[in-house]
């Protein structure tokens, strides 16, 4: 099954990165869109059905806990799932994130597996004879 899902990092590098790991976690055949802030990627939510988010924290304009608050609070986008991807490891910060309405937390570095286990857990089961691409099982970014 291909999903869309957007991919919001002020670092156009991370977002590469965060795309390849989609790709080698099966997720390649699935529409990527990607924003280097929230607010960017709400006016491109406007115009792009989303089935999930993958946000960074810390990026200027607006940072993802404010994209999340932002999103929570609006009647069409408020059930779509959002996971942090993130370098902020406090536990009162990641804490902060799951009561504003993320579904999920990945501390940067982080590996194919993390991610594609977190979305699996969301969206369901992919198709991994298709998708799958374990050669790259052991890297980590």
């Amino acid at each position: 099954m291909s999903y869309s899902i957007l991919i919001i990092d002020d670092s156009l590098p991370m977002r590469s990165v965060i795309k390849r790991t989609l790709k080698a976690a099966g997720y390649g055949n699935s529409q990527v869109i990607e924003a280097a802030n929230g607010k960017e990627a709400l006016k491109l939510m406007k115009n792009n059905w989303v089935d999930i988010v993958l946000t960074d924290y810390n990026m200027p304009v607006m940072d993802g806990l404010e994209f999340i608050k932002t999103i929570k609070n609006d009647d069409l986008s408020k059930d779509i799932p959002v996971i942090v991807i993130s370098t902020e490891g406090n536990k009162s910060k990641i804490k902060e994130f799951m009561d504003c309405g993320a579904v999920g937390y990945i501390t940067k570095p982080f590996t194919a597996e993390a991610i594609r286990d977190l979305i699996v857990n969301i969206l369901g089961e992919i198709n991994y004879e298709e998708d799958f691409d374990d050669s790259d099982e052991g890297f980590d970014f």
